[in-house]
């Protein structure tokens, strides 16, 4: 068997980290879940990452890096509607087969909320800024228009919301978005019911 080294182990609890505080959120999400999700203890965990909020930041980024990527592999070489069709179809393919990706960047929105309350501005500044750089990849492609991508990023909102809620494609509450707009399945992560460890 071959051992995984500290970096590879890193990149296992980040991506542990996103399913996790995907379902749990910041708060519901205790880092023994995530450690035994890996398979180590928490001890090496603290030797990877210095607490459960560097651990949150670590899947935090990695969440909205993921999806810009997505936005710019879509667009390459497209402009205008074409890029916007791009975008938006695979961003719900995204959704549709890695729902916790989505959910992951619902709980990061929900984290700023309560960490800006709780005095702790960084992570806000951290994930707005990865959240500019969503929307500057976006804003390329579409004519660096800001209409059209502020347009374009309230559908994706929209989009996460109603999947997040579990309305299914066929619903009526779909009918007035753009086709490219629309939900490619529904959200599924787990059991209906389950919820992580506390702590």
């Amino acid at each position: 068997m071959v051992r995984m080294s500290a970096e590879e182990r890193r990149e296992s609890v980040i991506r542990a980290a996103m399913s996790e505080f995907a379902r749990g959120g910041y708060s519901g999400t205790s880092t023994e879940a995530i450690a035994k999700r890996v398979g180590v203890s928490q001890p090496y965990l603290f030797r990877l990452f210095p607490g459960k909020r560097a651990i949150f930041l670590a899947a935090t980024e990695r969440c909205m890096d993921l999806f810009r990527q997505t936005f710019e592999e879509a667009s390459k070489g497209l402009e205008g509607e074409e890029a916007l069709h791009s975008m938006a179809n695979a961003y719900t393919q995204v959704i549709a087969e890695e729902p916790e990706r989505l959910l992951m960047q619902m709980q990061t929105y929900v984290a700023v909320a309560a960490a800006e309350e709780a005095g702790d501005h960084e992570f806000g500044e951290l994930v707005r800024d990865r959240w500019m750089r969503l929307w500057d990849t976006a804003h390329i492609p579409l004519g660096a228009d800001v209409n059209e991508t502020t347009t374009f990023m309230a559908y994706g909102m929209l989009v996460n919301c109603l999947v997040a809620m579990g309305f299914s494609p066929e619903h009526r509450v779909w009918e007035g978005l753009y086709p490219s707009a629309r939900t490619k399945g529904r959200l599924e992560v787990g059991p209906p019911g389950t919820a992580p460890d506390e702590g």
